[in-house]
């Protein structure tokens, strides 16, 4: 079994920031592309941003030049550095990985944690 767990999400001013974190845990072969999604009621979820093992990232054109990925591959763990908040951030932001088990090396999976709150509010 796989799991993502996130933290990190909270309350914030306009113009602030936040760092989430994700790390993924449990009997993991390998993990390749991981990311951040974001979703609000009523609307489907949005891939913000990705990370491939090897470290190139890319970016909805809605957070470029203010949030920046990255990820500490042996721990299994992605950021996401939020700068430069905006009301329209405000949602519960979720971590993906694909990854695979050692139960199953050559299938990858795709895998969400179960969200963090971010909400930016004056």
């Amino acid at each position: 079994q796989v799991q993502l767990v996130e933290s990190g999400g909270g309350l914030v001013q306009p113009g602030g920031s936040l760092r989430l974190s994700c790390a993924a845990s449990g009997r993991i072969f390998s993990v390749g592309t991981m990311g951040w999604g974001r979703q609000v009621p009523g609307k489907q979820r949005e891939l913000v941003a990705t990370i491939t093992s090897g470290g190139s990232t890319n970016y909805a054109d809605s957070v470029k030049g203010r949030f920046t990925i990255s990820r500490d591959n042996a721990k299994n763990t992605v950021y996401l550095q939020m700068n430069s908040l905006k009301p329209e951030d405000t949602a519960v932001f979720y971590c993906n990985a694909q990854i695979a088990t050692v139960l199953s090396p050559r299938i990858t999976g795709n895998h969400w944690g179960q969200g963090t709150q971010v909400t930016v509010s004056s």
